[in-house]
């Protein structure tokens, strides 16, 4: 919708009031109810927004490393822009309103933490090299028993899963959780997330979503919101959804795995298709691909972006850490998936389910165009068997700490994501290296279990 048929659409309908939502950098939705008179105005001149956001972490404890905003600032309001084509209805909250925003409009923050500009100036730099990105991003994560506040006063312990034993693809699973399931499926499509297919994976109590394909702002909003959509739709159930990359060392991680291709302007043409290759595989693909096994050790926080992430990056159980690449491989990092012109696309399956999805999206794009804009050549070669024992090309880092390091020293990430960005997120980072707490076995689920 346009400004104008927003407009219309809430005079008609009488709203008294909005919701609306602004990323902060873990992807954490932070949002309020304004009254509609409010809205109104601020759909055209913006709205104040405390820039605390960008100065805490997901347990709302202020960064003491920050320097864009903190103490010394005073915590100012930030100018929030409300994004009209993010406007959809909430089905289970009485079809309340509801729109995304970011900071576009205010520099101090577009250039170096709203997540959500981010996004936009590389798929900016996208189109200006003549490609339309089209992604998705699907999700694994767990479902428990009980409130949160049942399962926090209990101190995450004896956790409940929905279902029990090892059963992915079960039809038995989904009937046993019917009215949850169908929920997700249909109040999620009334809320204009379209999923292409949901499945339970290989886990007590764990499933799995498609979001359906789209261009790479929208799909990341989508992502976004799924992720915050399932939490509350299994409130409705008396249910916990959690998107830790990896609650139990002994169960399978949860991947945010994502879908990504290049179309030219029209969206008629799919450039990582080339029919009359042995393979399927055009050269604007091989260069993306190169690109991405380049960019991803120098840029991993950004599809790992918590200690606990790296638990899931253990070199195997679906998760890779090899710089590898393969034709539909599942244990490589990015799997190569040719097709028919719309199928054609790349898998990356590095990131867990605990990103930020306009900053994993953002960055797979970036790096892809790296390969594109430097021509890089496909040097490795692809992974036709367990791409988890394929070390020969490199291995990524095997913790936040490290991973932050290299970031934070890395001219490419800088070229991608301009210092301003780079610096910031690094901090931000190094700060979540600093909560880990070793006297407490339960921190990671304390801290992640239900916010992220």
């Amino acid at each position: 919708m346009d400004k104008q048929e927003i407009l219309t659409k809430i005079k008609e309908r009488n709203f008294t009031k909005i919701k609306f939502a602004v990323a902060d950098i873990d992807g954490i939705l932070r949002g309020k109810y304004i009254h509609k008179d409010k809205f109104l105005n601020a759909l055209e001149n913006g709205l104040g927004f405390c820039d605390v956001i960008f100065g805490w972490d997901c347990a709302d404890k202020c960064y003491e490393n920050s320097q864009i905003t903190g103490w010394h600032t005073g915590y100012p309001d930030a100018k929030a822009s409300i994004a009209p084509e993010t406007y959809r209805q909430i089905p289970w909250e009485d079809n309340t309103p509801f729109l995304l925003g970011d900071f576009s409009n205010d520099p101090k923050y577009a250039d170096a933490a709203c997540s959500r500009s981010l996004l936009k100036r590389i798929a900016a730099q996208s189109e200006e090299m003549g490609f339309i990105p089209i992604f998705s991003q699907e999700f694994e994560w767990f479902n428990f028993q009980g409130t949160p506040s049942e399962i926090a006063n209990a101190e995450y312990k004896d956790l409940q899963p929905i279902t029990p034993g090892m059963f992915g693809y079960s039809i038995l699973r989904t009937s046993l959780n019917q009215p949850y399931f169908n929920d997700l499926f249909e109040l999620l499509q009334q809320f204009d997330i379209p999923l292409e297919g949901m499945h339970t994976e290989t886990g007590p109590g764990v499933m799995e979503a498609t979001v359906i394909h789209d261009e790479i702002l929208a799909a990341a909003d989508k992502a976004l919101l799924f992720k915050s959509a399932a939490k509350e739709v299994a409130y409705k159930h008396n249910f916990v959804a959690t998107f830790m990359a990896k609650w139990n060392e002994k169960l399978p991680g949860c991947g945010g795995h994502i879908h990504q291709s290049l179309w030219d302007l029209d969206k008629k043409k799919n450039l990582f298709l080339d029919a009359n290759s042995t393979d399927g595989i055009s050269k604007t693909m091989q260069h993306y691909i190169a690109g991405l096994l380049k960019c991803l050790p120098e840029i991993l926080p950004l599809f790992a972006p918590n200690p606990n992430s790296y638990k899931r990056l253990s070199g195997g159980d679906w998760a890779p850490r090899t710089l590898t690449w393969g034709i539909d491989n599942r244990t490589c990092a990015v799997r190569a998936i040719p097709g028919s012109e719309k199928s054609t696309r790349i898998e990356l399956r590095v990131p867990g389910s605990d990103t930020n999805a306009y900053l994993a999206l953002g960055a797979s794009l970036a790096a892809g165009l790296y390969g594109i804009k430097n021509k890089l050549p496909l040097e490795i070669a692809p992974t036709k068997g367990n791409g988890y024992l394929e070390t020969g090309n490199g291995m990524l880092p095997d913790s936040l700490e490290k991973a932050t390091k290299k970031m934070a020293e890395s001219e490419i990430a800088n070229e991608l994501f301009g210092e301003a960005f780079v610096k910031y997120f690094t901090l931000t980072r190094e700060w979540e290296c600093q909560q880990v707490d070793h006297n407490d076995p339960q921190w990671e689920l304390k801290r992640y279990f239900e916010i992220i």
